[in-house]
């Protein structure tokens, strides 16, 4: 007797919800689906915004394009001497300061591509005194450079004393050091001062 009344009951009940179901959804119904967090949607909608990708593929190609800008960027500076782009290494007062220090003065280093492929043209060729006098000649600018590089950096360690007593130094000898080893006009960061003229 109350099994029969139930079916009753179900039976209405189905067809109602299955008439609503075949009916366009009135916009200011529940929606069906729980609400968003406010970070969520805020982040869905600062994603949508500014235009930032949503799959691996486009951030990755949007990250290569951004460091492909950066290097032509230091590139330039590089070559201008625009301390705003320079790599890292290349930054700071002090840097510069080492850079324009040793751009200043003739250094016995900077021709050592030079000499070198001298001496070695010098030792190929089949004469004893020829050789004897590369090899001579090797152990002359070997020292030269020593005795060279050694007077620089005490001068270049006093200088950035006197100029720069509260700012770190660390690593601005040698990277002096191994700027008198390049060429000046292979140089990067490209020289900024003549020689002889004061940094």
């Amino acid at each position: 007797m109350f099994r029969s009344r139930s079916k009753e009951e179900k039976a209405p009940t189905d067809k109602v919800t299955a008439d609503l179901s075949k009916q366009p959804r009135d916009p200011q119904a529940p929606k069906g689906r729980p609400t968003p967090k406010r970070s969520e949607a805020q982040s869905q909608r600062r994603r949508a915004s500014s235009g930032a990708p949503l799959d691996r593929k486009e951030a990755a190609k949007r990250q290569r394009e951004a460091r492909r800008a950066d290097l032509a960027r230091q590139r330039e500076a590089l070559a201008s001497g625009d301390e705003r782009y320079l790599p890292v290494r290349d930054k700071g007062p002090v840097r510069r300061f080492v850079r324009d220090y040793v751009d200043s003065r003739f250094c016995v280093a900077e021709f050592f591509l030079p000499l070198a492929v001298i001496i070695l043209i010098l030792s190929v060729i089949q004469i004893r005194n020829i050789q004897n006098i590369s090899l001579l000649l090797w152990l002359f600018v070997i020292v030269l450079i020593v005795i060279d590089s050694i007077g620089l950096s005490i001068r270049l360690r006093k200088q950035l004393k006197e100029r720069f007593p509260d700012t770190p130094k660390r690593g601005a000898v040698a990277y002096g050091l191994m700027r008198t080893l390049q060429m000046r006009r292979l140089r990067l960061p490209k020289p900024q001062v003549k020689r002889g003229e004061r940094p």
